[in-house]
């Protein structure tokens, strides 16, 4: 779909545009320097002003599509017309549909960060930094709205670049702790994992720009499109080429094997920050990009395959190690790779739509588990160490708590289901819908895909199946884990409920996981929607036989984690877990996470780390001698030098006689 270039349009919004952007960086702007005078508050509402007037310009362009569904580009200003691009944003089906999941979701998290970010910057002693990460929250907004309404694929590698600087401020906000709070560099490592691990993806993107420029002459989406044709029938090996590139961008944005490993550590993050930037949106930025680039895989049926292999590949192996994992939030990490995964699957098997509904719906329930986990780690965190305002006394804790206490490890929950109700039952309606239990919104999104995978590819197909089994089954774990069977802790036995800015967000979701499924279902709606840029598509509807079989798989997967972990609920936090006796080897190897980390560190990080010190002690023992010997060298000489210098005319006549002398005798001897 081609679009011609307009600053407004009659009746329309789309002039607008550019004030997705805008809106959150006056926001982070005006924290940056007046957040101190205002406090609290003022910071809070100033950054879920910002939020929320950014989703109410993508409202207001969603409302102008409808009139007008063709969509638009707002031309800003011209940037390089070297390379023949401007800083345009283009107003279309898929754009405004990341721009809604941007805006409408970034806009709760905010709020509830609001409330989170109270207590958390007082645990950490650092009041003052909670001006700062709103800061950081509003320049994410403004940075993923730039890169879902870029025109260029260089304009939607700046917005790429810019989440990526945010991820790792945002990782490593509290840089001086790691997940326990105690004093560590555990969370700046973790930061500087994902800073690096992105890289490696973004060098991916950038020579596929590289390479796509040399070939098609622009980076202009309409542009390389329209030649995509005459390319393919030229040089089908470009196109392959560059479609492989970009999924190595994709593998490290939306964390896919080999890249995926630095997302689990990226917990490290306060809990808004999982559920914003890990779960909600950045990550799926991967997605998008192959969502923008049909044109270019649906030339490349081997670079289509490539992209579902990666993606149910991944599916399947993350949720393996979700299976194994204690930490509340390293759970939801891996089903957020797993779940990805399928995203990537579905548009590697070409069903773009089933993609990008599955990207809404993962948006709410996802969101919605992140920021209920976080709801529990505070609840902990306030019966464990209570501030002031909740009865305790500053520097109290309680050591009725078990030793080596962590309020993220679900082994030292439990029966949270009698003291936080309001938490237990939006993660209940966020888990079933992850486990794909109708009428929940996964239900209809995962089923879609898996029907798709069916007609395309078997083996992405029964890959994915597994996947989904597993992914009902550690989330039935955790549920069973967290929220059932009796306290494990003290601070689980007087745990307390959120207040309403966190709780009314869980709520909020929750409702939105319950009626997502509408989006596609019974009409297709998003099929029609995305088919004005996505071209036309055949709506998959609902399998009645697929959306059977995977409703079955889930409710007997939930059954089995119910029998182990719900029937005989874990009694202390120093039980061995139910898995453990009779899967041996392979649990261990599940909580180990397949010992991938050692690997690379053996493989990749250790050699790196060798060479650099030989390349250390080179740059020392012989760059800098030399330098410093060729100093004393000159010194020396200088200084001797230095001792014709007399002064005196009769002095310096002399040298130049014998130089005279010299001369004539070099002369006649020769």
């Amino acid at each position: 779909m081609f679009f011609s270039e307009v600053t407004n349009q009659a009746g329309t919004f789309f002039y607008l545009a550019p004030w997705a952007v805008f809106f959150p960086v006056i926001g982070l702007l005006f924290n940056m320097a007046f957040g101190r005078k205002i406090g609290e508050k003022g910071v809070a509402m100033v950054a879920v002003a910002a939020s929320t007037l950014s989703f109410v310009v993508a409202v207001l362009l969603w409302l102008s599509l409808r009139a007008q569904p063709e969509g638009t580009v707002i031309p800003l200003a011209s940037w390089m017309t070297v390379v023949d691009v401007s800083w345009a944003f283009r107003v279309d089906t898929l754009a405004v549909t990341m721009m809604l999941v941007v805006g409408g979701v970034g806009s709760l998290i905010h709020l509830y960060a609001a409330g989170y970010m109270h207590y958390d910057v007082r645990y950490k002693g650092d009041p003052g930094r909670y001006g700062r990460f709103f800061v950081f929250m509003n320049l994410f907004i403004a940075s993923m709205m730039l890169l879902v309404s870029g025109n260029s694929y260089l304009m939607l590698f700046v917005g790429w670049e810019g989440v990526g600087l945010c991820s790792y401020l945002l990782i490593g906000f509290w840089f001086e702790y790691d997940t326990k709070g105690n004093l560590s560099t555990e969370n700046a490592k973790a930061g500087k994992k994902a800073f690096v691990a992105n890289r490696i993806g973004d060098f991916g993107f950038m020579a596929a720009m590289f390479y796509m420029f040399t070939v098609f002459g622009t980076l202009n989406f309409d542009k390389v499109f329209a030649e995509v044709p005459a390319v393919a029938s030229a040089n089908p090996h470009a196109l392959l080429i560059i479609t492989l590139l970009l999924l190595l961008g994709v593998t490290g944005k939306s964390a896919q094997i080999p890249l995926y490993v630095w997302l689990p550590d990226a917990m490290a993050g306060p809990t808004p920050v999982s559920a914003l930037i890990h779960a909600a949106t950045m990550v799926t930025a991967g997605v998008y990009l192959v969502a923008r680039s049909h044109v270019l895989y649906d030339a490349v049926p081997a670079a289509q395959h490539a992209v579902a292999l990666v993606g149910a590949l991944t599916a399947l192996f993350a949720a393996t190690i979700a299976v194994g994992q204690y930490d509340i939030k390293k759970v939801l990490a891996y089903s957020t790779i797993s779940q990805l995964g399928f995203m990537v699957a579905a548009v590697g098997v070409g069903a773009y739509v089933a993609a990008m509904f599955h990207l809404i719906a993962h948006a709410f329930f996802k969101a919605l588990l992140f920021l209920a986990a976080g709801s529990v780690i505070i609840a902990l965190e306030r019966a464990h160490h209570p501030l002031p305002e909740d009865g305790g006394a500053e520097g109290e804790h309680h050591g009725n708590d078990p030793e080596g206490f962590d309020p993220q490890d679900m082994r030292f929950m439990g029966g949270l289901r009698k003291v936080i109700p309001v938490t237990f039952w939006t993660y209940l309606i966020g888990g079933l819908a992850l486990a794909g239990i109708p009428p929940l919104v996964a239900f209809f999104s995962k089923d879609e895909i898996i029907a798709e995978a069916k007609s395309a590819d078997a083996l992405v197909y029964w890959l994915l199946v597994t996947a989904a089994f597993l992914t009902a089954f550690y989330i039935g774990r955790q549920i069973f884990m967290v929220f059932f069977g009796e306290a494990r802790s003290h601070a689980a036995e007087h745990a307390k409920e959120s207040p309403w800015p966190m709780t009314s967000v869980l709520v909020t979701l929750a409702a939105l996981s319950v009626a997502g499924g509408l989006l596609n279902w019974p009409r297709p709606y998003l099929a029609e929607w995305l088919g004005h840029t996505l071209g036309e598509v055949e709506a998959a509807g609902l399998n009645p036989v697929v959306a059977g079989t995977s409703a079955t798989i889930a409710v007997v997967s939930l059954l089995l984690a119910w029998w182990l972990y719900g029937k005989r609920p874990l009694e202390s936090a120093g039980q061995p877990d139910p898995l453990k006796r009779p899967l041996g080897w392979v649990f261990t190897g599940m909580e180990a996470k397949w010992w991938v980390d050692e690997l690379y560190w053996a493989v990749v990080l250790n050699p790196y780390v060798a060479l650099s010190r030989i390349a250390a002690a080179f740059d020392v023992r012989v760059i800098d001698e030399t330098v410093n010997d060729t100093a004393w060298l000159t010194d020396f000489v200088g200084g001797k030098i230095a001792r014709w210098q007399t002064g005196f005319v009769r002095n310096y006549a002399l040298s130049v006689f014998v130089g005279v002398l010299l001369i004539f005798t070099y002369l006649l001897w020769r």
